[in-house]
């Protein structure tokens, strides 16, 4: 089982970036997929997440701005982030599991599988 995130980057303030997490080694179709993020100095915290059925959950902090989705064909989870803010900078992790709970999407110990992250820097 393997998640690999692309799309980090640098970006100014009000730009946006599209992140992806390519995953293999299990039936993606049936996970439940998450974005999570961390800063410098502080605790990982969830940032959206979308189950088997297209159910999907934001941080407040996010909402509005960003935007989760599924390619199931090309087993790939999408994070598109608008309107991005110099507090957004940190390393975006994707996470999956089979097994999350409803209202713990957010939540890190629901997820066993971790990609290695992609940094995404906002600069204003």
């Amino acid at each position: 089982v393997q998640l690999v995130e692309s799309g980090g980057g640098s970006v100014q303030a009000g730009g946006s970036l599209r992140l992806s997490c390519a995953a293999s080694g299990y039936t993606y179709s049936s996970y439940t997929m998450g974005w999570f993020r961390q800063a410098p100095g502080k605790e990982r915290e969830g940032v959206a997440a979308i189950d088997s059925e297209g159910n999907t959950i934001y941080a407040e902090s996010v909402k509005g701005r960003f935007a989760i989705s599924n390619n199931n064909t090309r087993n790939t989870v999408y994070l598109q982030m608008n309107s991005l803010k110099p507090e957004d900078t940190a390393m975006y992790y994707c996470a999956a599991d089979p097994f999350v709970r409803w209202l713990y999407y957010l939540v890190e110990t629901e997820y066993r599988v971790w990609g290695q992250g992609t940094q995404v820097t906002v600069s204003s």
